[in-house]
């Protein structure tokens, strides 16, 4: 077996964090989310967690210098990412309604979810987990990562989308410089149809 083939079978080792992946329980956590009564700023972090794909380091430190609105974009610096390269995610219509709203209430900040103690520092790393708590769902049950695993489980499950564009979009690289060869492209017209498609079927979710 050549090296290439071997290192194409070698599963790499993965953290899994606990997720919620079937519709009628998403569709209550997103109800859930909608109630949820605690720091203003904590709740649209909440809300727009499930529509991102962005790991809760990336949402809690992002500024405002990052969005480009009239685009439709968020540009995560590299420097912020796991892999420490640029990561691009298209803004759905709920996406910029949700951040008309912080923008209203943030907006002196340059982050987007400023600590209620500092408008210069972020909300802290634990925080979207302790609002998971706080509406009942414990660590086996959906954690702050839980919102991309559940995202690439229901859109994979849709099969409306290439398998690579979802990979893409959740910034995932593959570590194969076989496998990694064919995900050249960035797949960016399917990623923006995907991303207000997944933004479309979670306000169906949560209203059924």
């Amino acid at each position: 077996m050549t090296a290439d083939l071997q290192g194409a079978l070698i599963t790499p080792k993965v953290k899994h964090h606990a997720a919620i992946i079937e519709p009628d329980k998403v569709g209550a956590l997103l109800r859930a989310i909608d109630g949820y009564e605690g720091q203003p700023s904590v709740a649209l972090a909440l809300r727009m967690a499930p529509h991102v794909f962005a790991r809760p380091g990336e949402l809690r430190a992002a500024e405002w210098a990052e969005f480009d609105l009239s685009a439709k974009v968020w540009t995560i610096p590299g420097e912020k990412m796991k892999m420490g390269r640029p990561h691009r995610v298209p803004l759905s219509k709920q996406v910029l309604a949700l951040l008309a709203e912080l923008r209203e209430m943030s907006g002196r900040s340059k982050l987007l979810f400023p600590s209620v103690r500092s408008d210069a520092r972020p909300i802290s790393d634990n925080t979207i987990n302790a609002a998971l708590r706080r509406l009942g769902y414990d660590k086996t049950q959906m954690t702050g990562h839980g919102f991309r695993a559940m995202a690439s489980s229901l859109l994979n499950e849709s099969r409306e989308w290439h398998p690579d564009a979802i990979e893409r979009q959740l910034a995932h690289v593959e570590r194969n410089d076989v496998r990694r060869a064919y995900l050249r492209g960035e797949h960016w017209d399917e990623r923006v149809r995907m991303m207000q498609y997944w933004s479309d079927y979670l306000e169906r979710l949560k209203a059924s």
